[in-house]
């Protein structure tokens, strides 16, 4: 996998993070959900990369 896509994958998960902590703060509840789906689809992708990087490493 490239370092590209790692990157961008890891970016993901930040703004998902920030996404999450502004609707705690805000007390907005779909803010914070939204940050936790972002998240978990950073993570999906991150896990997909771990396994194409294991195979090429073969």
């Amino acid at each position: 996998m490239g370092l590209g896509d790692k990157i961008k994958h890891a970016a993901e998960e930040v703004e998902g993070k920030v996404k999450e902590g502004a609707g705690k703060l805000t007390g907005n509840e779909k803010l914070e959900a939204e940050g936790h789906a972002d998240q978990a689809k950073a993570n999906v992708k991150q896990a997909g990369d771990d396994v194409k990087d294991a195979f090429k490493k073969d």
